[in-house]
């Protein structure tokens, strides 16, 4: 075990943030493998080292490790010589996810002209899918700016 590793404690942690997933809309089980892999030490285990971990099958890891990767919160990798996948977390991975959502926030802005096309500039609906609109044009629109600054500040802090 780890110096200052609680383990109990992090077990607890796990299950919170897995939860806490979960409530933003993530599934149960794919929350509790990113949660298992975010606090492993080489942000990377296997799929039997997560089953352990988490007292579950193998079946529900491979279905959950499946929707990571398709999300691009998990990419998987093997070892040179090694017969076992490894699921690893990299440290870019929440700048990677948010940097995709450029073309979704795109896409639902399009999405929501074309609904307001349909119900007419000038009606309560429309005025209502303008207003989404807005929002989903301006988070685009400040993204990049808030990525360079995030980008400044992890530069500065890996020079201290």
């Amino acid at each position: 075990m780890a110096e200052g590793r609680d383990e109990e404690a992090v077990r607890r942690f796990v299950e919170r943030f897995a939860l806490d997933l979960t409530e933003s809309g993530m599934a149960r089980m794919p929350a509790r493998v990113f949660a298992a892999i975010l606090v492993d030490d080489h942000a990377r285990l296997t799929a039997a080292e997560l089953a352990g971990r988490l007292q579950v099958s193998p079946a529900a890891i491979s279905g959950a490790v499946r929707y990571l990767t398709q999300l691009g919160m998990v990419a998987r990798g093997r070892e040179p010589g090694e017969r076992r996948d490894h699921y690893r977390i990299s440290s870019d991975m929440w700048y990677e996810v948010v940097a995709r959502r450029d073309a979704i926030l795109a896409r639902w802005e399009q999405d929501l002209q074309d609904g307001i096309k349909a119900v007419g500039v000038d009606t309560p609906a429309g005025a209502r899918l303008e207003e989404n609109r807005r929002y989903f044009e301006f988070l685009r629109h400040e993204a990049p700016r808030v990525m360079a600054k995030w980008r400044e500040l992890r530069s500065a802090r890996r020079s201290e």
